[in-house]
């Protein structure tokens, strides 16, 4: 068998495994079934199971992986001139144009069994956590590559301009001149030992905040019995809404 046949059937096997597990948690609940269970339902062993999805939660998360990395993607790929806001926001509302279920379309059967596990409830909030910090993490390279490619100063060059004039210390009046002078900053700090930028990781916070908010209306007015086109309307709107609240302080923030 090829390399690509056997990456096909394995795709295949995992996605078998991965339906059948959602049925059985549709029709019984999620606590209800076991792994031993869903492997006998899907004709395999109950290793072949785990191998494929180490954690139960992810048979019926199971696109996990790509929603912990959506935001950190639409992030990083944004368009020239496009902020880290106004892509997430183009993105979200092309999302709720093709009722993804990656930001909650998900049918009122599925949307009431994620409500209904305390264990899938959980699980969702990691992997919102997990998006928060992929996002940070691309945020931080984004500011780091942008202070990269400032030009540096000229050697010798004078910031000030010609005309900057080097302010002369008065012994009398300026403390680091001064030898019994109190010192300007807590001696016990260490500079080395300050923090990073926490920019990054406030924005991603802060861009995640609307995420959660919204996928969490998305999944109320699913298991309310609203139709997808119901949703999208009242999702657009939120959508409006809740990144405007961001406009003012993050419009500019991480343009490329």
């Amino acid at each position: 068998m090829t390399a690509g046949l056997r990456e096909l059937k394995k795709q295949q096997t995992r996605q078998a495994i991965s339906d059948t597990a959602t049925r059985l948690f549709l029709e019984r609940g999620f606590e209800a079934v076991t792994i031993a269970e869903i492997a006998a339902a899907a004709q395999v062993a109950k290793m072949t199971v785990t191998n494929y999805f180490p954690r139960k939660e992810d048979l019926a998360l199971d696109y996990h992986e790509p929603f912990t990395a959506a935001l950190a993607h639409t992030v990083a790929g944004r368009q020239e001139g496009e902020s880290a806001l106004a892509a997430l926001r183009r993105e979200y509302l092309a999302a709720v144009e093709r009722h993804d279920p990656a930001i909650g379309f998900t049918g009122p059967e599925f949307a009431r069994m994620i409500a209904n596990s305390p264990a899938l409830t959980a699980r969702l909030r990691e992997l919102h956590d997990q998006r928060e910090e992929a996002l940070a993490d691309v945020l931080a390279d984004v500011l780091t590559a942008d202070s990269a490619a400032e030009p540096a100063d000229e050697p010798g060059a004078d910031p000030g301009g010609d005309l900057a004039v080097e302010p002369v210390a008065d012994p009398a009046t300026d403390p680091a001149t001064d030898p019994g002078a109190e010192p300007l900053t807590d001696p016990s700090a260490d500079p080395g030992a300050e923090p990073g930028d926490l920019t990054p990781r406030a924005v991603a916070a802060l861009l995640t905040a609307v995420h959660r908010t919204l996928f969490q209306q998305v999944l109320d007015l699913t298991r309310a019995g609203w139709s997808n086109e119901e949703i999208a309307t009242a999702a657009t709107r939120s959508a409006h809404q809740v990144f405007g609240l961001l406009e003012a302080s993050l419009g500019g923030y991480a343009v490329r």
